[in-house]
């Protein structure tokens, strides 16, 4: 589900209409909704009952304070890929024992932070970081818990650029390796708690198939791993796909029965009740960290018509929001839905490319789509933008930082102001 509809003939968030946000904090401006947020968080968490685990979500998706302050207060954990990934938990109110640190680069600096706010486990990438790691906690006194991602060589028949788990991405340990990783940890690194066992494939995943392919290759690894070593964790990582292509009439309740069974998406529901089966009799704790599949739909990013330009091979409509605000299309071909504000009175569509500010050809939200037609000075919504939106945003062309507001039911809260001019100078000399 998410929580933006049509009431009146006009797009709401919850119980907010979107044009009165539009028109009070200007654009862009991304909205997020509460209720989606934590409606996501909560049915994978019983979609997984019967099993003991913990939902631990990556902050990478959305970092905004109140969005973890939201989910921190739901007991969630969190997966962070940074020291200041970590530095928003904490202050978000998130408990540093509920985080696991991942990414391939981590500095000396970030490891004694994680290190010193007694952080649940490193998701350790190389044994050059393992060793890192042990050499920095036997420096300061401290065991340090770990746990090493395992490359399954699984194709998750995802993009290219967010695929995680083949041989040729940069990403965790080969499968063939692991055990003997794990010994000579034991036998030459005896700063390091052996603590579980990490594992993610990619994201936007729409088939269960390949997580199942995942877990049962790497399931026999971590037994091994529990009787040998005395780990207590798996993570089996993140990654279930969200709904993109016609998001809005995705709220409904009954979307979902209405297509065709082959052409019916991965949903919570279908993933926990294929998994649970695999996982609940290993005698470990089972870590799942989503990020898209929590926020991606609770997100809209708004942004207003400025120009209408006709050429000669085709119309080009110049809105005020750019790659620099939402680069996924950009980046690897995202897909956005582009909604008008006010709902259209017919069905008739007009091609067109709706592109932004930025001097850069590649600054498009989408090329020769069919949609509803908008002109000058109407707003309009890029649906399903609340991961990897705002977080991947960049001041490119010297452009501000777009404002966020959360929305909880009718009350609308700016949870960040939009950056000035001054802002973008702040700490040049």
């Amino acid at each position: 589900m998410h929580g933006f509809s049509y009431k009146h003939g006009s797009l709401y968030c919850e119980d907010v209409e979107l044009k009165t946000l539009a028109n009070e904090h200007g654009t862009p401006l991304y909205v997020y909704s509460a209720a989606t947020i934590l409606d996501h968080y909560r049915r994978l968490d019983a979609a997984l009952d019967g099993v003991n685990h913990a939902v631990a979500y990556a902050v990478k998706a959305n970092s905004n304070l109140s969005v973890l302050r939201l989910l921190a207060a739901e007991g969630a954990g969190f997966d962070i890929v940074s020291g200041g990934e970590l530095f928003r938990v904490i202050q978000a109110g998130g408990n540093p024992a509920q985080c696991t640190f991942a990414g391939v680069g981590k500095t000396r600096a970030e490891i004694i932070y994680a290190l010193q706010q007694g952080i649940y486990s490193f998701n350790v990438e190389s044994e050059a970081e393992l060793r890192a790691i042990d050499r920095i906690a036997g420096e300061l006194g401290l065991i340090a818990p770990v746990a090493v991602r395992v490359n399954p060589h699984v194709d998750a028949k995802t993009h290219k650029y967010i695929s995680t788990g083949k041989a040729e991405n940069k990403f965790g340990v080969d499968i063939t390796a692991i055990a003997g990783l794990y010994e000579r940890a034991a036998n030459e690194m005896p700063n390091l708690w052996l603590r579980g066992l990490q594992m993610h494939i990619g994201s936007q995943l729409t088939s269960i198939e390949p997580f199942l392919e995942a877990v049962g290759k790497v399931a026999p690894l971590a037994t091994q791993l529990k009787d040998r070593h005395g780990i207590e964790f798996w993570s089996i990582g993140g990654g279930i796909g969200i709904i993109y292509k016609e998001s809005l009439e995705s709220g409904t309740p009954d979307w979902w029965e209405k297509l065709p069974p082959d052409l019916r998406p991965l949903t919570i529901a279908r993933y926990g009740k294929e998994l649970v089966p695999l996982i609940k009799d290993l005698g470990l704790k089972i870590l799942v960290e989503p990020g898209r599949l929590i926020v991606g739909n609770a997100g809209v990013l708004l942004t207003r018509c400025l120009y209408e330009k006709k050429g000669a091979a085709k119309t080009f409509k110049i809105v005020d929001a750019g790659m620099n605000d939402l680069i996924r299309p950009a980046l690897y071909e995202g897909y956005h839905d582009v909604v008008p504000l006010q709902q259209p009175a017919t069905t008739d569509k007009v091609p067109v490319d709706v592109v932004g500010p930025i001097c850069e050809s590649g600054d498009f939200f989408c090329q020769n789509r069919e949609l509803s037609d908008f002109h000058a000075g109407d707003a309009i919504a890029l649906m399903s933008a609340g991961a990897y939106g705002f977080t991947m945003a960049s001041n490119y062309n010297s452009q501000p930082l777009p404002a966020e507001v959360l929305v909880q039911g009718a009350t609308a809260t700016l949870v960040r102001k939009r950056q000035t001019f001054d802002d973008l100078i702040t700490g040049e000399l």
